[in-house]
């Protein structure tokens, strides 16, 4: 049963993880995602602290996918905590480019 969105707790600086939480009916599941891993989503690098809540904002329907995915593969334990980590961001197909980069000259 996929969890549900619920609160933005924030970002937390001295685990580098922006936290968050989800519903499985009326129970409250702990959620956080690495900064790598959010930056992995957002295909970006080192993005400041305080621009990690509206990073999340962004991605936030394919986080809390990922983190409902990732709830419903593992046995539930009471006060589990869904952690995301680079290794959980799905692979993304490489851009369309219309221009090959090698036909141009530099």
């Amino acid at each position: 049963m996929p969890l549900i969105r619920d609160q933005i707790v924030g970002h937390d600086i001295e685990r580098l993880a922006f936290k968050f939480t989800m519903l499985d009916g009326e129970v409250r599941v702990e959620c956080q995602i690495s900064d790598a891993a959010m930056d992995e989503l957002a295909g970006t690098w080192g993005t400041e602290s305080m621009a990690r809540q509206a990073q999340f904002l962004t991605f936030r329907d394919a986080i809390e996918g990922i983190a409902s995915n990732m709830f419903d593969r593992a046995p539930v334990v009471k006060g589990r905590v869904v952690r995301i980590f680079t290794k959980d961001i799905p692979a993304l197909p490489p851009p369309d480019n219309s221009a090959d980069y090698r036909a141009i000259s530099f």
